[in-house]
């Protein structure tokens, strides 16, 4: 595969991260934005499902809540918005553990 080629698919991995940013100034409301990351990740497994991506989802979410948990019950990091357990957005993790998936096809990518 050209590197051209590679390029041009690790970009297209990165589309609904892209999309999943841009919205956070638009929606205020962190459920709202996160159904709407939801529908945007089912969107994308529909298109696209590589084997074990729900894995990598599943445990990008549990990782990025313990890390980001532990960020700022150190100070290192502070939310105004605090919608899971307080400490930060809802929203977050699930971006999180959607950008672990995008990491995964992007090595499986280069790696051919």
């Amino acid at each position: 595969m050209k590197i051209k080629d590679k390029i041009l698919q690790v970009f297209l991995n990165t589309v609904p991260i892209i999309l999943m940013i841009a919205l956070i100034p638009i929606f205020k409301n962190d459920y709202i934005l996160t159904g709407i990351y939801a529908l945007i990740i089912t969107i994308s497994f529909a298109i696209k499902y590589d084997q074990k991506d729900y894995l990598f989802f599943i445990f990008g979410f549990i990782i990025m809540i313990i890390s980001e948990s532990f960020f700022v019950s150190t100070g290192v990091e502070t939310f105004i918005r605090n919608s899971l357990f307080g400490l930060m957005p809802l929203w977050l993790p699930v971006l999180w553990a959607y950008a672990f998936v995008a990491m995964k096809r992007a090595i499986i990518i280069l790696d051919k």
